[in-house]
């Protein structure tokens, strides 16, 4: 199990928390056949165990992509012994994971955004510290694992940009706005004062202990905020999904998006493309030569208006050949 731990971590360059996740599956997994038959045999396991374990899974109403990524770990952990040799075959091949629902992102409006963003009140460590995580969430679109991973020296305030770390190790740049720029500012100057005994000096946010913040302590932040917003509910994860839908609604590609959020498909990007039948209209109604519809038959002026006359003109479209002011139909 070491081995693979280390084949996580390394080879694969997956995130801690990650590589704990799939190594917690992983012995779900094993748990499960050794109750069963007595002990765990990694070469033993045949597509039988698998989905059996799978029913056991769905016997305990477990959500479809629950198991789908415990079904992924153990997939993973054994692609990983067929080629280290330790087993001839992988017994999760054929076996299919759980379709799962296509669920358009949930995100805040604008308004409920800016409520969330505003909202930190005084804590021991002050609302600057809040407020620069909730503008690097919203304003910058990145995920809470890469928001506590950040540096100090991540953040180039002249250049007005941060660097980020994030699936895979992957690293990119990205944009800061005036908000949060002014908030990084404002607490970078808040941090210099604050020296507790413990303090790591790289984290770019501390704790009220002086250690780095972590992301349950951010994701209880968006929690304790959560009030500000007039709709229900509002999680870290739906600020980030708020800044790619609203920069899209505002006209930005989804190649732009893409490499702001460090999406490594663009067909994940693609989920944002979700935008509102309203906005949709409205941006048609500004843009096509054609849009501009008349009022149906039942609304059409009287007899004797504009829109009536000889030759059945009450049933004509007029689209967008509209008559000018002081000019004459012709």
């Amino acid at each position: 199990m070491d081995d693979f731990r280390e084949h996580l971590a390394s080879e694969r360059r997956l995130s801690h928390r990650t590589v704990e996740g799939y190594l917690r599956d992983l012995g779900d997994f094993s748990g499960f056949l050794a109750e069963r038959d007595g002990a765990f045999d990694a070469a033993a396991v045949d597509r039988a165990a698998v989905r059996a374990w799978l029913l056991h899974l769905y016997r305990h109403q477990l959500q479809a992509p629950t198991i789908a990524r415990k079904l992924a770990a153990v997939r993973c952990y054994y692609r990983f012994l067929v080629r280290r040799g330790v087993v001839d075959a992988d017994p999760t091949r054929g076996v299919r994971s759980p379709k799962l629902p296509q669920r358009a992102p949930r995100f805040l409006s604008p308004d409920d955004a800016a409520r969330l963003v505003e909202a930190p009140a005084d804590s021991a460590v002050g609302p600057t510290r809040d407020r620069a995580v909730l503008e690097l969430l919203y304003g910058a679109g990145l995920r809470v694992g890469e928001v506590e991973t950040l540096d100090r020296r991540d953040v180039q305030l002249g250049e007005g940009t941060v660097r980020v770390t994030g699936k895979g190790q992957k690293t990119r740049v990205v944009p800061l706005g005036g908000a949060a720029l002014r908030a990084l500012q404002a607490w970078l100057f808040r941090r210099s004062e604050l020296v507790p005994p413990g303090t790591d000096p790289a984290a770019l946010f501390l704790s009220n202990r002086g250690n780095r913040l972590n992301s349950r302590a951010i994701q209880r932040l968006v929690a304790t905020c959560r009030p500000a917003c007039q709709q229900g509910g509002a999680t870290p994860h739906w600020l980030r999904h708020a800044c790619a839908s609203h920069m899209l609604g505002s006209g930005a590609d989804l190649r732009s998006i893409q490499e702001l959020l460090g999406h490594a498909r663009l067909s994940t990007t693609q989920r944002y493309t979700h935008v509102s039948v309203e906005t949709l209209m409205a941006t048609y109604d500004q843009a096509h030569p054609r849009a501009r519809r008349q009022p149906p038959a039942s609304e059409a002026p009287a007899s004797g208006g504009p829109a009536s006359g000889g030759g059945g003109g009450s049933a004509r479209a007029l689209d967008h050949d509209t008559v000018r002011p002081g000019s004459e139909a012709r």
